[in-house]
């Protein structure tokens, strides 16, 4: 009997997957428990128009990615802090401060984004790694100037 999946399935396949399987297994396992739903011709071209659309539409996001990435490459960013006395910052630079000194710039880039190793908790100038998809990764530069409180 040919299934669809509709959730992975140990040894069998992924969500969407059309598999054949024995036609017990079918009625008995995966459909009564919802794993799986018996395959149409109908069924078959919605799963197939659905994965197209999905494939356009990541392609669409990867050229965007693609796009900022070059607009970025290369660029200075400040991020202002209050800092003590003595030039040390109250607190530190997070990767949702550096989002927003981007959004202020006119980039549009998600925080889950950024990849810090740590906190910013000094004033200067740091190199900080953009992960805007899979595969497009750019480098800006920031620096934190200490404003004082």
């Amino acid at each position: 009997m040919r299934v669809i999946l509709l959730k992975d399935v140990k040894g069998q396949g992924k969500k969407g997957d059309v598999v054949d399987v024995s036609d017990s297994y079918a009625r008995n396992y995966l459909i009564k428990g919802g794993y799986a739903e018996q395959a149409t011709a109908v069924k078959i071209n919605d799963i197939a128009q659905k994965k197209a659309a999905a494939d356009f539409h990541k392609a669409e996001e990867l050229k965007a990615a693609r796009e900022v990435a070059s607009q970025l490459k290369g660029k200075k960013f400040t991020v202002k802090v209050k800092a003590g006395a003595g030039g040390r910052l109250f607190g530190s630079v997070t990767a949702a401060d550096i989002s927003s000194s981007l959004a202020d710039a006119g980039y549009a880039v998600d925080k889950k984004k950024i990849v810090l190793s740590s906190p910013l908790r000094e004033a200067g100038e740091y190199e900080v790694e953009l992960r805007l998809f899979e595969g497009v990764n750019v480098k800006i530069a920031v620096r934190v100037e200490a404003v004082s409180a």
